[in-house]
């Protein structure tokens, strides 16, 4: 069986559909039901039922598909360790970031290193415009981002952080003489924009109050830093994590707990085609400490 074969398999048995499946192999549909009906051919067998309105894994199917993604993690994983070795970073783990807070996860970093003492845990910022474009180059192993996240190409592994949200605003804004505000507050206030996907925005900014009124959304800002001059100019408001308070204290800058907030959770996700043991390691040892809880 070719690799592209494989490639085909495993993505029809997710997509469940020939022309999804095409599109994103970059295809043609026929290539596709060419590919499934050589494989039936040549095992003798069934491996998806077909009718108009649906597709599905027959059992044989299924048995098949399960072992195929083995032996394609295993291969991806070969390749994998050959480029690290090229590149000299088979002893690392590259560990995304947008928060700050890299001292607080420090028992998490001490347990890995313990745990795989020729691994080096190095930290990478990544930004709010697309924070999971550098798993997706290659430039990093796993990240830490706020949920959720709704992606087919990325696992969701264990939170590793749970924390309370807080409305950073200039601290010559009304607001910041609140003791508490409501997402409510927000229909009257212009907040920062630039997270990408939209979904994952809400997570943290919703799109409207409890209400229903929309929340307004105005200058853009590529990561917490470029926020700052904006925030203390009042030019807008956002949604922050509790951390800002003290990573980003600052004079101009005030941070108001949102009482109707739910807490923030933080988790790790990689790229499930390019899981590693080390990766593995890391995410059992969050699930084994338990989440840090501000």
């Amino acid at each position: 069986m070719e690799l592209r074969d494989i490639e085909i398999l495993l993505v029809l048995a997710e997509e469940l559909h020939f022309g999804r499946t095409a599109e994103r192999l970059h295809i043609t549909p026929s290539r596709v039901s060419q590919c499934v009906k050589a494989q039936e051919r040549r095992i003798g067998a069934a491996l998806f039922e077909r009718t108009s309105r649906k597709v599905a894994l027959t059992p044989i199917g299924r048995r098949l598909v399960d072992d195929l993604g083995s032996v394609q993690r295993q291969l991806r994983e070969s390749l994998r360790h050959a480029e690290q070795a090229a590149r000299g970073t088979a002893g690392m783990l590259r560990l995304g970031m947008l928060a700050a807070n890299v001292d607080d996860l420090r028992p998490y970093f001490d347990a890995f290193t313990a745990a795989r003492p020729g691994v080096e845990v190095q930290i990478r910022s990544i930004g709010f415009a697309d924070p999971f474009a550098g798993l997706r180059a290659g430039e990093l192993d796993i990240a830490m981002v706020w949920l959720p996240v709704r992606e087919r190409d990325l696992t969701v592994g264990p939170v590793i952080h749970i924390e309370p949200v807080v409305l950073a605003v200039s601290s010559a804004h009304p607001l910041a003489r609140r003791a508490s505000v409501s997402y409510e507050d927000l229909a009257d206030q212009v907040t920062i924009g630039g997270c990408a996907p939209a979904y994952w925005r809400a997570g943290m900014v919703p799109t409207h109050t409890p209400s229903g009124r929309p929340i307004p959304v105005g200058p853009t800002a590529s990561d917490f830093l470029e926020m700052l001059p904006i925030l203390s100019t009042g030019e807008a408001v956002s949604p922050a994590h509790l951390q800002a308070a003290r990573y980003f204290a600052r004079p101009d800058v005030a941070y108001i707990p949102i009482h109707d907030a739910p807490p923030c959770r933080w988790a790790l996700i990689w790229r499930t085609s390019a899981e590693t043991d080390a990766i593995l390691s890391f995410a059992k040892i969050v699930e084994q400490l338990g989440p840090l809880e501000q």
